[in-house]
């Protein structure tokens, strides 16, 4: 995958981040979407994926799932405990539930990036 020929990232919630952070790439692929200020969409159990990352979450603000509290805080980031979240490009919402101002937020940031290209 080549993560510059796409405009953002979504990284899903429930059991799927689990698998996703094991792929090698990951590091790569979603440092590309932080670097390049890209929006980034994370959702539920999506904060897991990020413990893949070195640095790209210090000082950052977001919410997840509950129990994924402890994994954001020792990536450096603060934990929001409101259901959605915005920081900058990123995204990001507690569950399920949230899921109508969460893509809508999203594709806010993805219209705003494809309107300045």
């Amino acid at each position: 995958m080549k993560p510059e020929e796409y405009d953002g990232l979504i990284l899903p919630g429930g059991r799927a981040p689990e698998y996703i952070r094991l792929n090698e790439h990951v590091p790569r692929i979603v440092g590309h979407f932080f670097e390049a200020n890209k929006p980034i969409g994370a959702i539920c159990h999506a904060a897991l994926v990020f413990a893949r990352l070195k640095g790209h979450l210090k000082g950052r603000k977001l919410t997840a799932y509950t129990a994924c509290r402890p994994d954001v805080e020792s990536l450096g980031a603060s934990y929001v405990t409101e259901p959605l979240h915005v920081d900058g490009n990123l995204v990001s919402a507690h569950a399920w539930p949230d899921l109508p101002g969460f893509m809508r937020e999203f594709l806010r940031r993805l219209d705003d990036l494809t309107r300045n290209q």
